[in-house]
């Protein structure tokens, strides 16, 4: 599924029909630059699920926990990652394809813990927008069960 969005409410409103769609033990990968989207996208992701408080991306925490009444929503913000290294010995691993969904910001730094199966969400401005709100958001899953799922995003 590839689409251009004009709005911050149409990001979300991608990510909203992936939160109906997901189940426990789901990890989605979120790709893109600074600014790309990758916060709006789980914010939008996040209220889908019910969750009223404001979400705030976890660059210095890592990991920030939310429960729902489908699953526990997992959001792992791994930049500082790239810069430190370690991300065999802080235990990430238990957040990937267990009983939550795990929405992962800057997965490159922790490939080694990826599972196999996963959503890829790659998120970018389009180039030459002067409004700057453009972007082009981009899913694909590893796995036929994924990949069909992600078809069903309009």
């Amino acid at each position: 599924m590839k689409k251009i969005v004009h709005t911050v409410e149409e990001t979300q409103a991608i990510a909203t029909q992936l939160a109906q769609l997901v189940a426990a033990g789901d990890t989605i990968i979120l790709n893109g630059d600074l600014g790309a989207g990758k916060t709006t996208f789980t914010q939008g992701f996040a209220r889908a699920l019910g969750i009223k408080r404001p979400l705030k991306s976890p660059t210095f925490t890592l990991v920030r926990e939310y429960q729902t009444p489908r699953y526990p929503l997992y959001h792992l913000d791994v930049y500082r990652l790239g810069e430190e290294g370690g991300s065999d010995e802080i235990g990430l691993e238990e957040y990937l394809g267990g009983d939550g969904v795990a929405l992962v910001e800057w997965p490159e730094f922790i490939m080694n813990l990826l599972p196999n199966a996963v959503i890829t969400v790659n998120l970018s401005r389009i180039l030459g927008d002067d409004s700057g709100q453009q972007r082009q958001i981009e899913l694909t899953g590893s796995t036929p069960r994924l990949q069909k799922l992600v078809n069903q995003i309009g």
